[in-house]
This record gives C-alpha cells, sequence and structure tokens, in this order.
C-alpha cells in the first residue's frame, strides 16, 4: 500500500475515535478550525503535494483535517497556512493543536528522513496578503514533538499549546511546516483571554485582555460607582486566566448614601449617614426632626444640642436643671457645701458643677471673693483655689474665709450643651463664719546653739489668717534648789516664728513658752513649757578638736579598704583564665564547695550508681498514654506520675525495648546516673527510675512543645529577636551549671533541647559520646546516636578534645539554628565540605533579622583557638545584659542572600536554578505557600523573578519573616542568574 493509501486508512480511524469537546471558558476566539468547516481554504506549497484536506463523517457530521504522511520519498518541506486572522484588542493569543504522530518504525517502507515532529510558524502583518505566499516572512514558533506517538492501531492524540505575543499589528498568519513526518492535524483553536468587565468593591473595572505570559498580572484601575468614593485608587489584578485577582482598595459610600446591589442609594427619609463609610443608613435618634432623602444628620430639636465632641449619631441632649438642697455647714475656720444632683440631666452622663463664691456686707454690696478663699474637693475633681473651676464631686470644704462675713456660695449644674443654653441651672446659699479658733503652738524646736546663744523656732496648728499673725514668747532661767523663789520672766513680741536670743549665761538651762496673737489683738493660750541648754565654755575650744579627729579618722578607714581590695584584686589575677576543662567558680561562688559530676561508667555496676544518683519509681505509679517518640532504646511515651504525697504531675516516659543486651542496659541507665546528678531549672528533670522491674523505664517531666528545632521550624517568623535571645539565655544558664559540675556534653544542638509550655529551654540527651572510628564523615556515636560534624568543635574532631570550649562551639551553632528558625547548619554541604570550609575560616552567615550583638556572640563562639572563646558564664551575663536592653537588639547583622539561604547549582538552558515554584519554594521551607503563588498566576521561575516586595504581600504572605525570606532567596536567584549569564556570555 502507497503512503497516501496509509495515510487514509490511518486518519479514519483516528476520526471515528476522536471526539471534539467545547469547553466553557472565558476565551474570546479568533480561529476555531472545526467550527469552520470545509471553508478553511488554507494554503499548501507545493500545492497537491503535501498536506491534503480530509473529509470524515462521524455521526452523521463532516469532520475535517488536515494531514501529510510523505514518510517514503525522502526528504520533505511542506507548507500550511491559514487564512489572515485579525487580532482584534489580543496583545497575546494561544494557539491550541490537536493532532497525531505516527511512529516511523511502523513504515516498512519509511525513509531514513522521516520525522516524528513538526514545525509551527508565525507572521504578523498589517495587510492580508490572500495567496502571496513567502516563507521569510514566517518566523518559528516551536518544534511541536508529540508526547506519546501512535503505532499501527494504538491510536494517540496529542495536544498542544503554545502562547505567541506580544503582538502590534492588525492581523496574522499561522503556518505548519512538515519536514518528512506522518501527522495529522485535528483541531485548531486561536483564543485570547479576557477579564469580563465587573463591579468589585463598589467600583467598575472595565473587560481587560489577559496580560501575556511575562507579565503574570495586569493591574486594571477601577471607577468608583456614582455617589462612592476612595482614599485609595481601586485595583484588581487580571490574570493570564482571564480572572480577576488580588483586589487592593475598594470605594465606599459617601455620607448620605449606603449600598444596595452593588450601588450606591439615597439614605430614605427619617435615616441617615453621617460619614464614607461601608455601613448602613441608621434611623435618626430621639430628640431629632426627621431627615429629608440622603440626610447626613439628623437636626436636633427645638431646646436640643449636640456638644461640639458628640457624635452626629448620637441623640440630642439639654442642659441639666439646677442643683438640689445646697447646704453649708461651718467646720469651726472652715465651711462645708453639699448639695445633691439635678432632677433632669438633659440625657446625658457628663454632669459637672462649678462654685462661685461672694463676700457680701457694707455700703460695696456683694463682691468676688478674695484669691486667698481656698476650696478643696479631696478626690473628686480639682483642689486648691478652685473656685469657678469644673467639679465632678458634691462636696467640698471652702477654707481662708474671715469671721463675721456673710459669703454667697453659687452652685451651678453643667454639661456638654449647657454653653447653648440661655438659662444658667444654678442654687445658691448664704453662710458666714461667726467664731475662729486662735491658732496653737504644736511644738518648739533647738535649731543652733552656742555658750552664749539659743536659736529657737516653732510650729503653729493652722496657716495665719489674712492679717499676719505675731507671737509672744516668754523665757526664764530654770531655778536651781539652792535659788530663792524669785522668778524673773523676758517677754518679746515676734513678727515671725522663730528667734536667736543672745546674752545667755554659758552652760545654763532655759525654760520656754510661746503664745500667739490673734489679727484682733486677743491672745491664745501659752503653749507647754520647753528647756534648752546653752553649751558650756570649755565645749566651745574642743568643737574643733573633734571636727579634726573625726575628718582622720574617716581618711584613715578608706586608706584601710583601698589596701584591702587591692591584696584582694592581686589574689585572683584577673589575667590568668582557666582551661574550658577546668572548674569556674563565680565571685559569688568563692565561699562554697562546688558539687562535681560524677562518670557513672567508674562504677562496676551501673546499678549501683543508678541507686546512688536516682530514685525507684513503683511502675504502679506510672500511666503511659501516648507514644510521642522513639529512641534508640525504645519506645518514648506521654505519661501520668501519681506518687504517694506528691500532686499528679505529666511525666515522659523513655522504655528499654524487649531483647536488650547488657550493655545497651548499662547504657540506658548511665543516661538516668547522670541527669540524676543534675539539679537546675534549664537542665532536663529526672523524676525516677523504673530498674527492680522486668521492664526498665526512665521517667523525666514532660516538655508540652518538645523539641527545639522542631518548634523554631513550626513557628518560622512568630517569635521575636527578644523571644529567641530569652530561650537562648535559658539554654546558655543550663549549660553554665553542667560546665560548673566539669560536665562536658558532647551532643548539644537543637534537637537535644526540649520547650515546654512557657517556652521554656532545658538541655537533654546525656548519653556519654564516644568515638568509634575515623569514619569518612567525621562521626561520632553515642547512645543517642551519631553526631553531625556540622555541631562539633573542630579541635574535637581533630583531637578527639571535648571540653566545656567544645560545649561552647556547639552551643554558637544552637544560637544560628535559633536565630535561623530551625535551619540546618550548612544547609545541603556534605560533612566533609563543612570540615574543609571551617578548616579554611569560613562561618555560618548571620541569619535574617538576626540582631548583629547576637550574630557577634556566635563569631567569638567559633573563633579556632578554643581559649579565646567565651565561657558558659561570660555567655549568660551577655544575654543578660541584651534582655536589660531590648533597643541593643535592634541593631541587624549584614544579611546576604546569595550565602544565608542556600541556593542549588544553576542548571538547565534557561539558567533557572529551580525546574518549578514548587520546588524553589519548598527549598526555602515556604512550601505552605504554594496555592497562593499558584492563585495569582506565578508558575514559572520567570514570574517570580520579576516579582517584587509589593507583589508577595498581595498574593497573601502576611508574616514579616516569611515575607523576608522570599524577597531574600529571589534576591539571591537574581544574583545567581545574572551571575550564571555573565559566564555563559
Amino acid at each position: 500500500m502507497d503512503s497516501r493509501g496509509i495515510k487514509a486508512t490511518f486518519f479514519v480511524a483516528v476520526f471515528i475515535c476522536n471526539v471534539f469537546l467545547s469547553l466553557q471558558t472565558k476565551e474570546e476566539v479568533l480561529l476555531d478550525m472545526t467550527s469552520s468547516g470545509g471553508e478553511l481554504g488554507w494554503l499548501t506549497r507545493p500545492y497537491e503535494q503535501g498536506w491534503e484536506l480530509l473529509q470524515t463523517v462521524v455521526n452523521g457530521s463532516m469532520l475535517y483535517t488536515y494531514s501529510v504522511c510523505n514518510v517514503a520519498e525522502g526528504e520533505q518541506d511542506n507548507w500550511l497556512r491559514t487564512n489572515f486572522v485579525q487580532r482584534r484588542e489580543a496583545s497575546r493569543i494561544v494557539v491550541e493543536l490537536q493532532f497525531v504522530v505516527r511512529d516511523c518504525n511502523s513504515f516498512d517502507g519509511a525513509s531514513q528522513a522521516c520525522k516524528e515532529t513538526f514545525n509551527l510558524h508565525f507572521a504578523e502583518s498589517d495587510t492580508d496578503y490572500g495567496t502571496n505566499f513567502q516563507k521569510w516572512q514566517f518566523r518559528k514558533v516551536a518544534t511541536i514533538a508529540p508526547d506519546e506517538i501512535t503505532i499501527k492501531g494504538d491510536l494517540r492524540v496529542n495536544v498542544e499549546s503554545r502562547l505567541i505575543g506580544p503582538l502590534s499589528k492588525k492581523g496574522f498568519y499561522l503556518a505548519f511546516q512538515d519536514i518528512g513526518g506522518c501527522v495529522a492535524l485535528l483541531s485548531l483553536r486561536v483564543y485570547y483571554k479576557a477579564c469580563p468587565a465587573t463591579v468589585s468593591g463598589l467600583a467598575h473595572f472595565p473587560e481587560t485582555v489577559s496580560s501575556p505570559e511575562s507579565q503574570p498580572l495586569t493591574e486594571v484601575t477601577g471607577v468608583c460607582v456614582d455617589h462612592a468614593q476612595s482614599d485609595d485608587t481601586p485595583r484588581m489584578h487580571c490574570t493570564v486566566d482571564g480572572e480577576w485577582l488580588v483586589p487592593i482598595g475598594q470605594c465606599q459610600c459617601q455620607a448620605g448614601y449606603e449600598e444596595v446591589n452593588r450601588t450606591c442609594q439615597a439614605c430614605q427619609p427619617g435615616y441617615f449617614k453621617a460619614s464614607v463609610s461601608g455601613e448602613q443608613c441608621e434611623a435618626c435618634p430621639p430628640h431629632t426632626l426627621p431627615s429629608e432623602s440622603g440626610a447626613r444628620t439628623c437636626l436636633c430639636q427645638q431646646g436640643y444640642h449636640r456638644a461640639p465632641s458628640d457624635s452626629p449619631t448620637e441623640d440630642c441632649s439639654a442642659p441639666p436643671s439646677a442643683p438640689r438642697d445646697v447646704v453649708a455647714t461651718a467646720m469651726g475656720a472652715k465651711l462645708q457645701l453639699s448639695w445633691e444632683p439635678p432632677e433632669e440631666t438633659g440625657g446625658r452622663d457628663d454632669l459637672t458643677y462649678s462654685v462661685t463664691c461672694e463676700r457680701c456686707g457694707g455700703v460695696s454690696g456683694c463682691l468676688p471673693c478674695d484669691e486667698r478663699v481656698r476650696l478643696e474637693a479631696p478626690g473628686a475633681g480639682v483642689q486648691g483655689s478652685a473656685l469657678g473651676g469644673v467639679l465632678e464631686g458634691r462636696l467640698v470644704t471652702v477654707s481662708e474665709l474671715e469671721p463675721h462675713i456673710n459669703y454667697t456660695f453659687t452652685v451651678e449644674a453643667l454639661n456638654g450643651v449647657s454653653q447653648y443654653s440661655t438659662h444658667r441651672a444654678i442654687a445658691t446659699v448664704t453662710a458666714a463664719i461667726i467664731h475662729m479658733d486662735p491658732p496653737k503652738v504644736t511644738s518648739m524646736r533647738l535649731d543652733d546653739r552656742s555658750t552664749n546663744s539659743l536659736a529657737l523656732s516653732w510650729a503653729v496648728s493652722r496657716r495665719a489668717l489674712p492679717h499676719a499673725t505675731r507671737y509672744e514668747l516668754m523665757y526664764r532661767k530654770k531655778k536651781k534648789d539652792s535659788e530663792d523663789d524669785v522668778t524673773t520672766y523676758t517677754v518679746l513680741v515676734l513678727e515671725k516664728s522663730s528667734v536667736t536670743i543672745d546674752d545667755l549665761a554659758p552652760g545654763t538651762t532655759y525654760v520656754f513658752r510661746v503664745q500667739p496673737i490673734a489679727s484682733e489683738g486677743s491672745l491664745a493660750s501659752y503653749s507647754m513649757e520647753h528647756e534648752f541648754q546653752t553649751l558650756p565654755e570649755e565645749a566651745q575650744g574642743n568643737m574643733a578638736v573633734i571636727v579634726g579627729g573625726a575628718i582622720g579618722g574617716v581618711a584613715m578607714l578608706l586608706i584601710i579598704i583601698i589596701v584591702l581590695l587591692l591584696r584582694k584584686r592581686s589574689r585572683r589575677n584577673p589575667n590568668a583564665r582557666q582551661g574550658p576543662e577546668d572548674t569556674y567558680f563565680s565571685s559569688s561562688e568563692q565561699l562554697k564547695p562546688l558539687k562535681t559530676y560524677v562518670d557513672p561508667h567508674t562504677y562496676e555496676d551501673p546499678n549501683q550508681a543508678v541507686l546512688k544518683f536516682a530514685t525507684e519509681i513503683h511502675p504502679g505509679s506510672i500511666t503511659k498514654h501516648k507514644v510521642i517518640g522513639a529512641g534508640e532504646f525504645g519506645e518514648v511515651y506521654r505519661g501520668v506520675l501519681r506518687a504517694p504525697g506528691r500532686k499528679e504531675v505529666a511525666v515522659a516516659v523513655k522504655t528499654l525495648k524487649p531483647g536488650y543486651s547488657d550493655k545497651q542496659r548499662k547504657d540506658f541507665l548511665s543516661e538516668a546516673s547522670i541527669m540524676g546528678q543534675f539539679s537546675h531549672q534549664n537542665i532536663i528533670r529526672l523524676e525516677g527510675v523504673v530498674t527492680k522491674y522486668k521492664h526498665a523505664m526512665i521517667v523525666t517531666e514532660y516538655m508540652e512543645n518538645g523539641a527545639l528545632d522542631k518548634y523554631l521550624r513550626d513557628h518560622d517568623g512568630e517569635m521575636s529577636a527578644y523571644q529567641l535571645v530569652g530561650m537562648l539565655r535559658g539554654i546558655a544558664a543550663g549549660m553554665r551549671y553542667l560546665s560548673d559540675m566539669n560536665y562536658v556534653h558532647r551532643d548539644l544542638a537543637a534537637r537535644n533541647i526540649l520547650v515546654n509550655s512557657q517556652l521554656e529551654c532545658k538541655v537533654s540527651d546525656f548519653g556519654l559520646s564516644r568515638v568509634l572510628e575515623d569514619d569518612p564523615e567525621g562521626t561520632y556515636t553515642t547512645s543517642g546516636g551519631k553526631i553531625p560534624i556540622r555541631w562539633t568543635a573542630p579541635e574535637a574532631i581533630a583531637y578527639r578534645k571535648f571540653t566545656s570550649a567544645s560545649d561552647v562551639w556547639s552551643f554558637g551553632i544552637v544560637m544560628w539554628e535559633v536565630m535561623a528558625f530551625g535551619e540546618r547548619p550548612y544547609w545541603d554541604m556534605s560533612n566533609h565540605e563543612v570540615m574543609k570550609a571551617i578548616n579554611e575560616a569560613f562561618r555560618l552567615p548571620a541569619p535574617m533579622d538576626c540582631p548583629s550583638a547576637v550574630y557577634q556572640l556566635m563569631l567569638q563562639c567559633w573563633l579556632q583557638d578554643r581559649a579565646k572563646r567565651p565561657r558558659f558564664p561570660d555567655i549568660v551575663s551577655l544575654l543578660d545584659k541584651l534582655l536589660r536592653s531590648p533597643e541593643s537588639l535592634k541593631a541587624i547583622a549584614d544579611f546576604d542572600p546569595r550565602v544565608s539561604i542556600r541556593l542549588p547549582s544553576t542548571s538547565g538552558s534557561d539558567g533557572s536554578p529551580f525546574k518549578s515554584v514548587a520546588e524553589w519554594l519548598e527549598s526555602i521551607k515556604m512550601s505552605q505557600y504554594s496555592d497562593n503563588f499558584l492563585c495569582a498566576g506565578i508558575t514559572s521561575m520567570d514570574h517570580v523573578l520579576q516579582m517584587k516586595n509589593e507583589d508577595i504581600r498581595k498574593i497573601g504572605v502576611r508574616l514579616p519573616g516569611h515575607l523576608k525570606r522570599i524577597a531574600y532567596s529571589i534576591l539571591g536567584l537574581k544574583d545567581q542568574t545574572s551571575t550564571m549569564s555573565v559566564f555563559a556570555v
């Protein structure tokens, strides 16, 4: 059978098996081969030798297809060109093909030049060339290769889509070039997508043609509907799929209008809306007049008002009525005013009062009171000279009044709308002070004395009256038993409450008493008598000697203190630094013995060490609830401990799996023997052990949030730098305790730090490290598993030298893990690469948003010389300082995304280091945002590289830490891609 017979038989079968479905999409079709039927009239070159139009009846309908199958005739160059297609509004078109390609190996007589692909070409034009066909006018779009090849009767229909754009001319042609294959073109659809006109957020958005692929989102500005407005221009984004996404801003109905069916309608009569908002119109409040249509406020009825601070939505209110039952009560030299609240408050709760005073009498009538009159309202409003001021209480005291004067007090009730009333809400009362108690001297004191003088002063029971008060002072010598009964007094009249009396006898006792003289000239009673003595004559000469001796004694004491401090400091020698393995004593610990860790392996029988350091628990006191992990020795359960005499507590229960060896039991119990020696807030607490029964168990306190590294990864970006530093301080405090105990942890890592419900961190996993062999990865094994090189100090790797200084190195890595929210140290580098990098002085870069002071401490922990690394007491002290001064955490260390976010090597023809957006998000631990990127039409790494910070926010990334991680990763990708481009050139 010749090639034409093969072709006809083959493609008729294809027609019968293939069914074309018309999908309902938001597409504007420019060309549809199926709907055009036999009126296609496409050009073929060479004529009647290449592409042919075949007709087939399927289910009573005529189907048309173009096919070519000259596989036995050597090299081919057959062209099929469409008619001129009008572009309309499209800036980018989608070409969708359905086709079948037959396997060259299925033809016995096929030429070696047989192909299983064909080419798609494209040409733009402002004019229709008709039958004038020139190959040079076309440019190649793509080589179309099938995903599945048809082998004899096994028919495989392929669907391919290609994007073409940007378009600028009136129309275009498509052309298909056969280069020697057996191809059937079953369907060709050319279309573009558009976002339909819509109203969203009270803004009208016009129909918009979807953007080109290079710009996944086209920003479209909306126009507010009638009677709506917006502070920010409303915008939406048209995707490549013709869908509206990411609305920004919205319009709101103006004052007097409300939203009804995506329009703004005027408020009905009797309703109002005071501001631009999304709220609905409200009914006019009480005491207002009925409003008209579209009202912004409702006017108050006559006699009712709104205060300047009142909202237009509040009720109108009235001034209050006058206070009731104003009473003035004399209290010695004071008056107390009180009153009852007014019967009508006007519908307000901001009621206050004002009190004014007038002095009435004589020919001048009533005049305002003197400024010295004082009004006091303790605990309720203004205190002091508050006449005429605003008061909140209804009880005040008036002082500094003169006797026998009539005073008229006016009390006015006020509220927020009193200013609008022409009538004052006042009540008055008249009162007078009939009798004024004279002042009394309450005490007398000696201010100074000499051999012949005494300086005295005294206190008076109350302030002086408006007219100055004078004093009468009497004094005499105190009589001795040998003296006669004649007493001689000296009397002085003074203008102030102090005096210095000269010309007195040395060493003599004098008796004093004083009485005030009232303003009217009347005398009050005398005070009690007070005795004071002048200095003897010899005391005056000895005073200088005493003062000089005191000064000399103080100077000598200071010299002795300084000498003692210098001797103490020289003994301590602060420049002599102990080795990391030495015991550390703080200054407060010099006088008390320091507990030292005992290695349980020094005991022949591990049970002896357990009995010495751990408490035996009866298994009946333990209830296991749920498996929360699995260790080297067995499962770990969450449970409850009900020990006699103790409150029920939640615990973690480590079990020893059945079939254990003697060595496994020994190692298992050794960890309990180690933990039992520690007692510190930041060290995991051992509750006890079960050793005397069949199933051995270790019972520790339960830490609700589990391992620190997992907790940080689960809460990436959700914690502040201050919180993270607080967690590090707890870990450092625990390690300080261990170093003071002479214990070297050897396996300090975030995975071995546990976190409780209060986010308190505690050091755990106390299996002793043992070197097994010099394997290429340089790993060591503990009872808890292998220690990766990336946490181990270089001297511990090279010389097997584990000290507190090597634990400090590990703590620096833990700091990096915490500030990087559980990121794996050194990313995907191998252990060999890590060792090589460290020996070449490479250190982990600062994590994103890491405070500079914290990163500097990391670098100190990673000093090559272990003797220069800080010790754990130093670390705790520094972290305490940072926590006491949160502003010290505001300075952020330099961050280089090209180093700090590990990127894979660039591969692929497009220079992109990732094959897909999902792969990239997974590499930076942000897979939770895959759907956000997909919904926003960001489906390729080219789209990602064009994103800005604003674009990242628009797709729904809100957490600052996540936003920065994605932005920095994009920045690093851009730098890496540009670098690879330079190398390619």
